[in-house]
């Protein structure tokens, strides 16, 4: 029977919290470079348009996952292997189907209002994020070694970058380094999220890194992103393009090198993985969201 709880549970509630975290950083940018006002109707909108979004992609990829047959292969974790609605036949795929369009349609109807209040500026953004939508699951999936980069690390950096032009009709050097700081650390969070799913992803077609380089060379990528993406920060306020407070990210490093140490000793081994892709969660949720509350706090005793 469907209940409101079971078409909750599809959206995979618990993933949607880097929204909020997402639109939160492009906010806190649009206020420390001075924008005069704060936009309450647009930030109301551009949340909903990227929730809606993210909802989307999250179940086009349940709905695409159980059609391949991936998700009667797969190695359920807290952060893996998809909802489990469609498996347990608690929902129709039609239904779900319908949903994960459903949920775009309202992005797009939102976006429609921007490029009528700031016309052309908006438009690559939205393109961009609706593409990456409907082709994330069904194709980006199996070009080889993109999935990451080019699927969560680009559209959550998008997110951030068109919440900070709802707000400010414009772009600017900070937001786009803000937008792909945080694309790294959720281009990392899917890459060790995928894992534990290498064999059934292979099976239809998936060409991501832990497939195409092993889970042993794909943790040192891990680690990799992991370190550009602090690295970026801190150059970033190196350089003045960030303020000296967005170093209150750099928090969770301690917590990002316990999920690096754990990657690497257990990347083939699911059960044991789980703490560290536990920590990665944490560092991708709370590192952008302590960059930006810096961020924020300087805009506010600025002059």
């Amino acid at each position: 029977m469907d209940t409101v709880k079971t078409w909750v549970l599809e959206t995979r509630p618990q993933f949607l919290l880097l929204t909020p975290v997402c639109v939160f950083s492009g906010v806190a940018v649009a206020l420390y470079e001075g924008f005069p006002y704060f936009n309450a109707l647009h930030f109301v909108l551009a949340f909903l348009g990227a929730l809606f979004a993210h909802i989307s992609v999250n179940v086009l990829n349940d709905y695409f996952d159980y059609k391949s047959g991936i998700d009667l292969k797969t190695q359920r974790t807290p952060f893996s292997g998809g909802s489990g609605i469609l498996p347990a036949a608690l929902l129709g795929p039609r239904k779900v189907y319908l949903l994960g369009i459903g949920s775009l349609a309202v992005t797009i109807l939102i976006g429609v209002y921007f490029l009528f209040i700031y016309g052309w500026t908006i438009l690559p953004i939205g393109l961009l994020g609706v593409a990456l939508v409907l082709l994330y699951t069904p194709y980006l999936t199996k070009l080889p070694g993109v999935t990451e980069l080019v699927g969560p690390g680009l559209g959550f950096g998008l997110m951030v970058l068109g919440t900070y032009v709802t707000q400010t009709g414009a772009y600017s050097v900070m937001a786009a380094v803000t937008a792909v700081i945080v694309g790294l650390f959720v281009a990392n969070l899917l890459l060790l999220n995928e894992f534990p799913d290498v064999e059934a992803d292979r099976s239809a077609g998936r060409r991501h890194i832990p497939i195409i380089l092993s889970r042993g060379k794909a943790a040192w990528i891990y680690c990799s992103i992991m370190a550009i993406a602090y690295a970026l920060l801190i150059g970033a306020v190196t350089a003045k393009v960030l303020p000296l407070l967005a170093l209150l990210g750099l928090a969770t490093l301690p917590l990002g090198i316990k999920a690096i140490r754990g990657a690497l000793k257990s990347h083939s081994d699911t059960g044991n993985l789980i703490p560290a892709m536990g920590m990665n969660v944490q560092v991708v949720l709370l590192t952008p969201l302590l960059m930006s509350a810096g961020i924020l706090i300087r805009a506010f005793t600025l002059g």
